[in-house]
């Protein structure tokens, strides 16, 4: 889905799974520390946006998500995934509920993939499941944003900022109210020096919770009753994930970010030594230089020098060992 904001002057679209956005407006390390100095916002809206309503929504997405929200307080945010039975990472809801309805934003392109699994699990329980995309589109203010939340708006406040559910037709009065706006890559420069991870960056096909952290935010270990929750028990109690995120600092001479999948290996083995592992995502941020977000084997030693393709690269632990 296109935004608007594509015509605001100075935007350059972004590629791949984010296309219909502004990757930035002209002025990237300006973007970002805007957001790092709370103006501003972030035009998200090719976004999936899904809805829960029914009076039985929590109590039954409390059987299909790693997160507890049997009980989930009105406003109060928080994510959780969905995982295949096996423990693997298929889906990532960032959500909150107003009360009446629970809202969640997922990756571009994945909300027919996760209706179409809710829809599956119904059964007898009392709710309905919408893929509200084409209505709303969503912002996100950075964390110390003195913007007033809009009428019909809904809001999910974290640590990091503040997510709007934007009804769509208000977004362009929204950005001419706003601004500056700053694109995803001033968000995404923000995530990786938060060591926060995305489904479909950090993740493939085999990811589990522990390699990433997400057991912090995403998974209750209180909890079961759902799918891959005994992957999730196991490898908990045993400690012993295969791999595990690090934040990577990247040789600032080189001129080229090493782009995800670039292989890391040992620099003492050269560029031809074993593989550990490979680049997830790499950005330029405005304060720490060329940085990287990687997934490397549990038994890389912490203070090993590595190479990310030609690039050195000094890791910092996100997921102990």
């Amino acid at each position: 889905m296109k935004s608007p904001l594509l015509l605001l002057p100075g935007a350059v679209p972004a590629e791949g799974v984010d296309e219909g956005v502004a990757a930035h407006y002209g002025d990237l390390f300006r973007e970002q520390r805007a957001l790092a100095d709370g103006r501003g916002f972030v035009d998200l809206s090719h976004r999936g946006v899904v809805t829960v309503t029914g009076d039985d929504r929590l109590a039954w997405l409390h059987l299909l998500l790693t997160q507890h929200v049997e009980k989930l307080p009105a406003h109060q945010a928080t994510e959780a995934l969905i995982l295949s039975p096996h423990g693997h990472i298929e889906h990532a809801l960032y959500l909150v509920d107003d009360g009446a309805t629970t809202w969640a934003h997922v990756e571009p392109g994945t909300q027919e993939a996760l209706i179409a699994y809710l829809e599956s699990m119904k059964f007898f329980y009392r709710v309905e499941v919408a893929d509200r995309t084409e209505e709303f589109a969503l912002v996100h203010l950075p964390a110390g944003s003195i913007a007033a939340t809009p009428e019909g708006a809904v809001a999910r406040e974290t640590p990091y900022g503040r997510d709007l559910f934007l009804p769509r037709e208000r977004l362009e009065e929204f950005a001419g109210a706003h601004g500056p706006a700053a694109g995803i890559l001033a968000l995404e420069a923000l995530r990786v020096e938060r060591h926060r991870p995305r489904l479909g960056f950090e993740t493939d096909h085999r990811t589990i919770p522990h390699e990433l952290g997400w057991l912090e935010t995403a998974v209750h270990l209180q909890k079961g009753c759902y799918r891959g929750q005994e992957t999730v028990a196991r490898v908990h109690n045993l400690g012993k994930p295969p791999r595990r995120l690090v934040f990577l600092h990247l040789d600032g001479s080189e001129v080229h970010l090493p782009p995800p999948g670039t292989e890391i290996r040992d620099a003492d083995d050269g560029p031809e030594g074993r593989k550990l592992g490979f680049v997830t995502t790499s950005v330029r941020h405005h304060e720490l230089g060329p940085v990287a977000l990687a997934l490397v084997k549990r038994n890389v030693p912490v203070d090993a020098r590595l190479l990310a393709g030609g690039t050195a690269a000094a890791q910092e632990v996100v997921v102990e060992p």
